[in-house]
């Protein structure tokens, strides 16, 4: 069974390096959501030193009705056609509905290959007729991301950092709106860098963090900050956890993730091109994100969070380390570990995937393929 361990984190396996437990998040210093839409724009450039003690976050409206995948933008009424531009996909060129209208399980991860590869053994694990090797890439027609569909599960690539992930999953959820898919989970499947734990464990996102370890994204709208918060489905995280008892052979945790928009210096690294830092205060910084109960770090939750859970999404971030960042900057580990280790959040994925589906037969005991 999981249990908590000193640094307050839920684990089914190891016990990760000891720190002391995380400090709370003042409540003053908690995100909250704008009542009303004309409370967008978060503060201009101008109050940038005067930083608000209460940061607004853009509005969202929760009307879930019927399990639909709602869009936040009136403008789109207006259009007779929708054009998925980076998705080589479109209302009028496409019938939507037809093509993903029963999708219920969307995964996405940065590497088209990755992403292939978990949906060929998706095919397998769901017992569908063939090899799974010959899957059309939906998205053949353009070469920003790979889309590919098993059953009522959508495997897409998103590419690296948050501009990517963002514009992905902008035309990820207008499709799955037009095509109106009802009671949708999508799932992040990625790599990351451990902070505290062992390489190779899986993390389960309980809060996607930014650099300074608060829940919310910011990004410039019309030149003023608009702040939106990062609530992941809590659900979802026990039912993850719960799955991952099937599969002992790596351990899993759940933990506080942090969201950098850079590898390098935004991750605290010493060894990028440039660097502005002692190894000191590199060290001083993670310590710090592990005793906020950052258990990991990547480049896409926060983005990925503040966009799918307004527009009705179930969301989760599944995430493997590939190194504990407390011992070192570069990933140094062989490439047949490094396959392996990418495989592991896929396998509690797909038996997360196959118990919502009421599938019995064991899962965890197949692997993806290595691309």
């Amino acid at each position: 069974m999981p249990s908590t361990n000193r640094c307050g984190q839920r684990s089914r396996a190891a016990e990760s390096r000891p720190h002391p437990p995380p400090s709370p998040i003042p409540a003053s210093r908690q995100p909250r959501t704008c009542q009303a839409a004309s409370e967008l724009g978060a503060y201009k450039w101008e109050d940038a030193g005067k930083a608000p003690a209460v940061p607004r976050i853009a509005a969202v409206s929760l009307e879930m009705s019927a399990g639909l995948v709602h869009i936040k933008n009136p403008h789109l009424e207006a259009m007779d056609e929708d054009v998925l531009y980076h998705l080589d996909l479109g209302t009028k060129t496409h019938d939507l509905p037809a093509m993903f209208g029963d999708v219920k399980f969307v995964c996405v991860g940065g590497s088209p290959n990755r992403m292939r590869s978990f949906a060929q053994f998706m095919h397998k694990e769901l017992g569908l007729e063939g090899d799974g090797e010959d899957l059309a890439d939906i998205c053949a027609g353009t070469d920003r991301y790979a889309m590919y569909r098993v059953g009522p599960v959508l495997s897409i690539s998103h590419g690296m950092g948050i501009p990517s992930v963002s514009i992905m999953l902008h035309e990820l959820i207008k499709l799955l709106h037009h095509a109106k898919c009802r009671d949708v989970t999508i799932i992040r499947i990625g790599t990351s860098g451990g902070l505290g734990v062992q390489a190779g464990s899986v993390v389960i996102t309980d809060r996607a963090v930014d650099a300074r370890f608060q829940p919310r994204f910011e990004q410039v709208v019309l030149g003023d900050v608009v702040v939106r918060g990062t609530d992941l489905d809590g659900g979802l995280v026990e039912e993850l956890l719960a799955c991952s008892e099937a599969i002992p052979d790596f351990p899993t945790l759940v933990g506080h993730t942090m969201c950098t928009y850079d590898f390098y210096e935004g991750q605290g690294r010493l060894d990028g091109a440039l660097c502005s830092f002692s190894n000191e205060k590199k060290l001083q910084y993670l310590k710090r994100a592990h005793d906020a109960g950052v258990r990991n770090i990547e480049m896409e939750s926060t983005a990925f969070a503040a966009l799918c859970g307004p527009c009705g999404l179930r969301a989760a971030v599944v995430c493997v380390t590939l190194l504990d960042r407390l011992e070192g900057d570069q990933i140094r580990a062989s490439h047949e570990v490094l396959q392996e280790y990418q495989q592991r959040p896929q396998r509690l994925v797909a038996a997360f995937i196959r118990r919502r589906l009421g599938l019995r037969t064991a899962a965890g005991n197949t692997r993806p393929s290595s691309d």
